[in-house]
């Protein structure tokens, strides 16, 4: 029996099997869960197409994190994916993020609030609102597992995504203290650099992948979502029973060492 068997897991966010978020569906349904994605606009397609080649063909519900009808309405269509009325979600996995490209390289301070506000709304507040959407589906206990890319340090070329998704990590620690009494768990994971089409759309993105491998202790895998869409997986199962607002490194070690 796998350590999700019986479970009814939410996953944003699915676009290619290079995702982080396309390795935690496949492994959550090889661990016994079923499994619903979401996506939105030109990437719905993408997203039907993906869920074809996951282990079981996955049902894809469209959601736009800034659309106000679409999280308003989410979780009636989740419940008819999910056994109707009475209906419960034990996972969300809020693989979400996008700046606009203003919004990342140099010129910190020269960035319109207009572009740092997308990435804040898309990137940092849609945490606690797919989460609030989702809160009506909640049993007794339930998981809510983010990605970040750690942000206890400021990067090259990263500019104001870094700055939202430091708010992201901020924001899953008022999640975890407003929803722990009611057995809902909030976590990340924050991964090494993967060669997701998140990762491809930041600049000079090849400056992480050359750090990576010369410091990771472990070694790394720009290329390997194995093990990022595992420690997903694990924070959904009852294994992790009293881990909440934490932030699981994937990345090699690499956040460990000096130069």
């Amino acid at each position: 029996m796998g350590i999700l068997e019986g479970k009814k897991i939410l996953v944003t966010g699915v676009l290619t099997e290079a995702s982080i978020a396309y390795a935690t569906a496949r492994i959550a349904q090889e661990e016994g869960a079923t499994v619903v994605l979401s996506n939105f606009g030109r990437a719905m397609s993408l997203c039907q197409r993906i869920a074809k080649r996951l282990p079981r063909e996955a049902p894809v519900v469209e959601l736009d994190v800034t659309d106000a009808e679409h999280l308003a309405t989410l979780a009636d269509r989740l419940r008819e994916h999910l056994g109707g009325e009475g209906a419960t979600l034990d996972g969300v996995v809020h693989s979400i993020g996008f700046a606009p490209q203003e919004a990342m390289g140099e010129g910190f301070t020269e960035v319109a609030w207009e572009h740092a506000a997308t990435a804040f709304q898309v990137s940092t507040w849609s945490l606690a609102s797919l989460t609030h959407a989702c809160r009506p589906l909640f049993g007794e206990r339930a998981s809510v597992v983010g990605l970040t890319f750690d942000a206890s340090v400021a990067w090259p070329v990263y500019g104001w995504m870094g700055a939202a998704k430091a708010a992201l990590e901020s924001t899953s620690r008022y999640l975890a203290r407003e929803l722990g009494p009611e057995g809902v768990r909030v976590n990340l994971v924050a991964a090494g650099p993967l060669r997701s089409m998140a990762m491809k759309s930041i600049p000079g993105s090849e400056q992480f992948e050359d750090a990576w491998e010369k410091r990771a202790p472990l070694g790394w895998s720009v290329t390997d979502t194995e093990p990022s869409g595992r420690a997903v997986c694990a924070l959904l199962s009852d294994w992790f029973p009293a881990t909440t607002g934490e932030i699981v490194h994937v990345d090699g070690g690499f956040h460990a060492v000096g130069v």
